[in-house]
């Protein structure tokens, strides 16, 4: 029998009558002759509690140990639903991320998967066991236990169809697949049908919480179509997937992200010597704004997901330590993504979206263009007023 991956985020999974619904939506699938592979995030807030509790007993928790509190949540949620499963008279077994075979680097709290070697997942599915897999983490060659930073869990659930051969990855959130905008931003944000793998990581990696960056990675390298659909409901979701005819709109998405420290560098502090403390750090960021060179002075503007930073307090003591003031942290700037293929084939979008800046009364910090993506930095009081208007400006809506 063909097999399918499904995935469902903490609010699927947020209570037993929700864990009920997603065991129906399940045994409905299997029922229609296919083997599933359920990957479940943890329930709710369950992450973020846990993560207060860290933060209660140590201001900069080691990574290590964060690893080993977090993973609980989503073995929680395996647990639970099996459970519900059972009930229903379906069996069911549910596995960690190491039970499952998912081998990572040992980069504690944004490891990446390497390779998945699901033998036990094969077994099962042939005994004619639903399995249900916790997402977000694996173990390294090491053997300690990892996770795979925000939105993990839809990296989980490509790596694993990609393993097992699926014909679906199916993941599953409180919206109906990917849209132009935040509908609670901009009410009249149009569901898209279909983007390209390109377009879907840009959208991602920019603040678009509906999919991971990492996944579409994985799912592009593997061939993996990802089809984002509604925990609730029927509804037609979005197709991720290559697309070899180009679409009939060069702009796709809209989307901001206020969940940064922008890291602003001047000399005489050089951009590699940054960069290597970064990484030392583990600190992943984009590059926004580089400018300068001989006989004036050079900066660079980074901007750093908070979400990836454990200990930010002690990061930014150690960055006045070894940079002085030549280097800022600041935590009320955030960034308004475009997204499209050929978005920049002219200057007329980033001449509107200046424009549209300035009218806002938006001070642009910095800017970033690709041919893919045009990111304004901006204050994040006005994000939302930006956002709507770009989406106006370019997508007429």
């Amino acid at each position: 029998m063909p097999i399918v991956v499904q995935k469902y985020g903490g609010s699927s999974v947020a209570g037993v009558e929700k864990l009920r619904k997603v065991a129906q939506r399940v045994k409905a699938r299997r029922d229609a002759g296919y083997q599933v592979v359920v990957v479940v995030s943890a329930m709710g807030d369950t992450t973020d509690e846990l993560l207060a509790l860290a933060k209660g007993v140590s201001a900069d928790p080691p990574r290590r140990e964060l690893d080993m509190l977090l993973t609980c949540g989503e073995r929680i949620s395996m647990a639970l639903l099996s459970m519900a499963l059972q009930e229903l008279g379906v069996p069911a077994i549910s596995f960690t991320g190491s039970q499952s075979g998912i081998i990572t680097t040992d980069a504690h709290a944004q490891a990446r998967i390497v390779e998945v070697r699901p033998y036990r997942i094969h077994d099962e599915l042939a005994r004619g066991k639903v399995v249900i897999v916790a997402g977000y983490q694996g173990v390294s060659f090491k053997k300690e236990v990892t996770t795979l930073g925000r939105g993990g869990s839809d990296t989980t659930a490509v790596a694993l169809a990609a393993a097992l051969d699926a014909e679906a990855c199916e993941i599953y959130s409180d919206v109906d697949g990917v849209f132009s905008a935040d509908p609670r931003v901009v009410p009249d944000a149009r569901k898209l049908e279909s983007l390209s793998y390109d377009e879907m990581q840009e959208l991602a990696s920019a603040g678009a919480k509906v999919l991971n960056a990492q996944a579409v990675e994985w799912a592009k390298a593997r061939g993996i179509t990802i089809l984002a659909r509604t925990a609730h409901g029927q509804g037609t979701g979005t197709a991720v997937q290559e697309l070899a005819v180009p679409t009939d709109s060069r702009l796709k998405g809209v989307t901001a992200d206020a969940e940064m420290a922008v890291l602003s560098a001047a000399e005489p502090v050089r951009l590699p010597e940054l960069l290597e403390f970064l990484d030392a750090r583990a600190v992943r960021g984009r590059t926004l704004d580089f400018e300068g060179g001989e006989g004036g002075p050079r900066r660079t503007a980074i901007a750093v997901p908070l979400a990836d930073i454990h200990g930010a307090d002690a990061l930014r003591r150690e960055l006045a330590t070894r940079f002085g003031d030549a280097v800022s942290w600041r935590e009320d700037l955030g960034t308004v993504t475009c997204v499209g293929v050929g978005l920049n084939a002219d200057w007329a979008p980033l001449r509107r979206a200046l424009v549209a800046a300035e009218e806002l009364g938006a001070r642009v910090h910095a800017a970033h263009t690709s041919p893919l993506q045009l990111t304004l930095l901006v204050d994040k009081a006005h994000l939302k007023a930006l956002t709507a208007r770009l989406h106006r400006e370019l997508l007429g809506g």
